[in-house]
């Protein structure tokens, strides 16, 4: 016989039923779309927002418009909440379980670092940086 606190507990506990596993799956499709088409009008702000970012610079300095954008993508992602129905998991799930696996910004560092070596050395990348400044400086004037 359960005690009247274990009771209270049972009923806090949000019960996981096929109809909240089916809605919870509704709402996932429709937030993956919506997310869809915020990376679909992301990709070209983005770029339009960069080159207002580098045509707007002053002494080297970039205008805010591209970090601005990002903070609204930020506020969006957070609002959209992809994977909020983890709130509902079942006894048995870990929602803190993670894989130990290098995120995307640390192979762009990677990347970042051999591309600076390289260019550091006289090699490609310093052509190439020569060739983009100039591009850069024409598309300012």
């Amino acid at each position: 016989m359960q005690t009247p606190m274990q009771t209270a507990q049972k009923q806090a506990e949000p019960q996981l039923t096929r109809w909240s596993l089916i809605r919870d799956l509704a709402v996932l499709q429709v937030k993956i779309i919506l997310d869809g088409l915020r990376d679909l009008v992301l990709l070209p702000a983005s770029l339009v927002a960069a080159v207002l970012s580098l045509a707007r610079s002053k002494d080297g300095v970039p205008g805010p418009q591209f970090y601005r954008l990002l903070v609204t993508a930020k506020q969006s992602e957070r609002w959209i909440d992809l994977f909020g129905a983890l709130r509902n998991f079942p006894a048995g799930v870990d929602p803190s379980q993670t894989l130990d696996v290098v995120n995307l910004d640390d192979i762009v560092g990677t990347v970042e670092k051999f591309v600076v070596d390289e260019y550091q050395r006289g090699g490609v990348t310093a052509q190439a940086k020569s060739r983009i400044d100039a591009a850069l400086k024409a598309m300012r004037r």
